[in-house]
């Protein structure tokens, strides 16, 4: 089942090895540079004041303090600022409308619209004098009535809307009336709480005007929107503006829409005529960048006796603010994972005073798989029948609610393998009978599942006589070893040494990359990439065979193997540079454009399959019997992703995941004041992430099955790996200790 790299083809030297990330040298040694490393002449330093009221309008704000103190420049409020223009979504770009994460247009305007809204930029000469004249900012309020309570309005939910991209609602047969009727069932509510990016580098920016040309080193994973955003909210064309970010400290979703740092950044640098630098403090992150929403959720499963669903019930109600939000995609994994001949899903949104939610690793399946897949494993302990084999026996063979062929799905393989090394066969099913001393020991499993897609990508690959090649396109680096992935397949495809090929990334003015989001970029590149290399192919050969002395004049490009620097028959072809110097030419180039046409058929082919990467989670946890404390001793994740580029960014980035999910189930929270809207744990210190300390060693196992309907049959890695894990826990805490928690994070106080 397993084809190793051995077993493939000889041409195949790069793909699938464990390659070292290409850009670790720049990282390591302190050469690559980020977006609050860049240096101007006259750079200044910008600071956010932040709003302390949840809804209302400013009615006086006093800088004069902050303008006393040495070395500022310039205070920028409502009453000063220069105006942007206001955020528009375009019905034509389904995808743009991510692209701002709140549709405020930020100092136009008096109106406070959730507690921690920037409402005043400090600019001074250093950061320290900034962020100083910051703090002696002193807004005043006229305080309207606020909503901000997710618990209070639950029951104001509004059906969630279908969009082009986010399926919101499905019904197949009669679920209430199947779930009545059931032999056996479970109907159980579980929360979630809000949950905040951490990423290493926060977001920052540094810009800078040249007349009406714009520069900015920005954190970001889609540089198209960041063009495309300034270039509407200030005025210019997009050919004026040139967004760099070659390298990003980890985004997660939080840097994929362009929020207020960004353009109060960009605003500074045009009010003062300097170039400005603003990086948000940590706080600052969780005041003016979106997080995920809480959500509560209602999973109810019926049965036969033996097993058989009958009907599924899977609805959720999920947050947005009222200027803007993400519709996250909690029921996801139940349009997807279990043959019920009945199913109900539905979301729900209530709209909040809050700052707006934004994707955040695998939006709705990362907490819609913790619901349903715990509702499973209640399931199974009412039927007395071991959780995987009730898995496998509702595993179906065509998508449960609209009967699509799936792309290709090896779950059984994956579970079958999983439970084999993990051991699961020396669980004792009964709850609490296996300890260790004073810890009880769980084992508990569930599926991740994230779906699949590649969107149309511009791309250039260009050949020189010398033997080198040059990848450009405008992808996002946050830290995943998109350069590297993208090298070892031109490599592979013209038949060129790895050190031959150099990948140039994150900058605007190269072909149109895809947004490091949604575990589409991979795939995306990819699929340009390679069509771009077998046009340089075609284009060499067709040189090749204007020379009657040729070796491989009358060959078909079928006919050839790209290998050793060149285009071979057998022993007899030659290499690239032979044919180049012999035409004359020092270079090849091909281009790969996308267009509105690439999103139609990515949108058809969504229409034709259902793709995805999906997994099993294997967890073991142990759990102190007078504490309560959590501890993961061992875990096991066995994915069915397609074929693996690279084995160890594969497993470098399922493991991220896992170690995201663990946070996810013991530990991550953002706690807001219900009265005020104010995040009150908005640092490290108070928002637990976990640690090493906290991680045991993670075992992860890729099946390398291709996709034939994926570019090289690859499926994206980035987010699949959370997902499930927190059920994974949760499932194996209630083996332990017997309590079914129903509430993240499973904290001590819900086990004791």
């Amino acid at each position: 089942m397993t084809t190793t790299y051995a077993e493939r083809t000889a041409t195949e030297k790069y793909v699938g090895r464990p390659v070292d990330r290409l850009d670790g040298p720049a990282k390591t040694t302190g050469e690559a540079r980020y977006a609050a490393e860049h240096r101007y002449p006259d750079l200044a330093y910008a600071a956010l004041v932040h709003a302390t009221v949840a809804r209302g309008r400013i009615t006086a704000i006093d800088t004069a303090a902050a303008r006393a103190v040495p070395g500022v420049i310039e205070v920028l409020t409502h009453e000063s600022a220069p105006a942007m223009k206001p955020f528009k979504v375009s019905l034509l770009d389904p995808l743009g409308a991510m692209s701002s994460g709140t549709s405020v247009n930020y100092l136009a305007t008096d109106e406070v619209h959730w507690n921690g809204q920037p409402v005043a930029v400090v600019v001074a000469e250093t950061h320290e004098a900034a962020r100083h004249a910051a703090s002696l900012v002193r807004p005043a309020y006229q305080e309207l009535p606020a909503v901000v309570d997710f618990s209070a309005e639950e029951p104001n939910a509004t059906p969630q809307k279908r969009s082009m991209l986010l399926e919101s609602e499905a019904d197949k047969g009669d679920a209430k009336a199947a779930l009545e009727a059931a032999p056996v069932s479970v109907d159980l509510r579980f929360t979630t709480p809000p949950h905040n990016h951490n990423a290493i580098e926060p977001h920052a920016t540094t810009a800078a005007w040249n007349g009406d040309h714009l520069t900015v080193h920005e954190a970001t994973q889609g540089i198209p929107w960041v063009r495309k955003q300034l270039a509407l909210r200030f005025g210019v064309p997009e050919r004026n503006i040139r967004v760099l970010s070659p390298f990003v400290g980890g985004g997660f979703g939080g840097k994929g829409p362009i929020w207020a740092g960004t353009l109060l950044a960009v605003l500074a640098a045009r009010a003062t005529g300097r170039p400005v630098r603003l990086a948000l403090t940590r706080a600052g992150v969780y005041h003016t960048v979106g997080g995920r929403t809480p959500s509560t959720q209602r999973v109810a499963l019926g049965a036969d006796k033996d097993g058989t669903l009958t009907a599924l019930i899977h609805t959720s109600v999920a947050r947005t603010g009222r200027v803007g939000g993400w519709q996250e995609q909690i029921t996801s994994a139940s349009r997807h994972l279990y043959a019920a001949p009945n199913i109900h899903l539905r979301q729900h949104l209530v709209q909040l005073d809050l700052l707006p939610n934004t994707p955040m690793r695998a939006p709705g399946e990362s907490i819609g798989t913790f619901a349903l897949e715990s509702a499973v494993d209640e399931l199974a302990w009412e039927l007395g029948m071991d959780p995987i084999e009730l898995r496998m026996r509702n595993e179906p063979e065509r998508n449960p609610v609209d009967g699509k062929r799936f792309a290709r799905r090896f779950l059984r393989e994956a579970y079958a393998l999983g439970a084999e090394r993990f051991g699961w066969n020396e669980r004792d099913p009964r709850p609490g009978a296996m300890r260790d001393g004073r810890w009880l020991v769980g084992m508990g499993v569930a599926t991740a599942y994230h779906p699949a897609m590649h969107l149309p990508v511009s791309a250039t690959v260009r050949l020189s006589a010398d033997g080198g090649v040059v990848v450009r396109c405008a992808m996002a680096e946050i830290g995943v070893g998109a350069a590297t992935v993208q090298a070892q397949i031109a490599a592979d495809e013209l038949g060129v040494p790895l050190d031959a090929v150099r990948v140039e990334s994150g900058d605007s003015e190269l072909p149109l990359g895809a947004m490091a989001g949604g575990s589409v970029q991979t795939a995306s590149v990819a699929a340009s990439v390679l069509a771009a290399c077998r046009k340089l192919r075609q284009s060499a050969l067709a040189l090749a065979r204007r020379s009657p002395d040729s070796p491989l004049r009358g060959r078909r490009l079928s006919d050839l193997e790209a290998r050793d620097g060149g285009l071979f028959y057998g022993a007899s072809g030659e290499t690239y540079a032979a044919i180049l110097t012999r035409a004359g030419r020092d270079h090849l180039e091909s281009e790969i454009k996308s267009g509105a046409m690439g999103m139609v058929g990515a949108l058809r082919d969504r229409r034709r399959w259902v793709k995805a990467a999906c997994g099993a989670q294997f967890c073991e946890v142990r759990v102190d019997r007078d504490t309560g404390e959590v501890r993961v001793s061992r875990w096991l994740g066995v994915f069915d992703v397609g074929r693996v580029i690279n084995a160890k960014l594969v497993a470098s980035q399922l493991r991220g995941g896992i170690v995201m999910g663990i946070g996810l189930a013991l530990s991550e929270e953002t706690q807001i004041d219900p009265r005020t809207g104010r995040i009150v744990n908005a640092s490290l210190g108070e928002y637990h992430v976990p640690v090493h300390a906290d991680i045991p060693r993670i075992d992860v196992h890729c099946l390398d099955e291709p996709d034939p309907t994926m570019p090289l049959g690859l499926v994206g890695v980035g987010e699949v790996g959370i997902t499930g894990v927190g059920a994974a826990v949760a499932n194996a805490v209630r083996h332990a200790t017997g309590k079914r928690v129903l509430d993240l994070p499973i904290t001590l106080d819900k086990l004791l």
